[in-house]
């Protein structure tokens, strides 16, 4: 399977500040960072043969959970990383996923050497509240996360808080920048929805040092 360059022209400009407050972090989002032909281009790489999807198992009180989504890990050096006890091998890059950070790096230079990806079939598919904090990453946590596929909602709330106290809709072909220190002071969560929806894939890059 061979691939061109998908860069296109669209307006990647936009954003929106979702979150600025001093000493706890900054979200930004780019609702069409991506255009639409970009975006469908690497909906469909990601569900091809460069992507080895799993459905990972986590255990809690004595019992085997599956993970309620796909995930797959790769690494442009070989790095694996642990999260909620699974440990992931890491796969190397497709060129497509190198473009991709490519991309992210005309606005952000964060470095990255690894991208967790993570595929929600449907509505039922979903990750719970967390911050990605996390031994294997650098004591700055800058996060960048490309989605693609159906819109699914974004919730945000500060710890040690109970309840959600933002929210937002992440689209196809959006970006999401999420900047140190956000990781220490927020969780995050995508929840189960009844609605009816189809799959939807976010890549989150990030830095991994050991």
């Amino acid at each position: 399977m061979t691939q061109g360059s998908l860069f296109g022209d669209n307006d990647q400009s936009e954003q929106i500040i979702v979150l600025s407050e001093e000493g706890c972090g900054e979200l930004i989002y780019y609702p069409n960072f991506f255009s639409q032909s970009e975006a469908d281009q690497y909906f469909n790489l990601c569900n091809s043969d460069y992507i080895s999807w799993n459905r990972e198992t986590i255990s809690m009180y004595g019992n085997t959970y599956p993970v309620p989504r796909d995930t797959a890990w790769l690494s442009k050096d070989g790095l694996s990383y642990t999260y909620s006890g699974i440990k992931m091998s890491p796969d190397p890059y497709p060129e497509f996923v190198r473009e991709i950070q490519n991309r992210i790096e005309t606005i952000e230079d964060f470095e990255f050497n690894s991208v967790l990806l993570n595929r929600y079939n449907d509505g039922s598919d979903k990750v719970a509240w967390h911050a990605d904090d996390e031994k294997e990453l650098s004591e700055i946590v800058n996060i960048a996360s490309a989605s693609f596929g159906d819109s699914r909602v974004f919730q945000l709330r500060k710890k040690p808080h109970a309840k959600k106290e933002k929210e937002i809709n992440l689209e196809h072909g959006s970006l999401l920048i999420m900047k140190d220190p956000l990781q220490r002071n927020w969780e995050h969560q995508i929840p189960k929805t009844a609605k009816k929806v189809g799959p939807r894939i976010n890549l989150t890059f990030r830095k991994i040092v050991y």
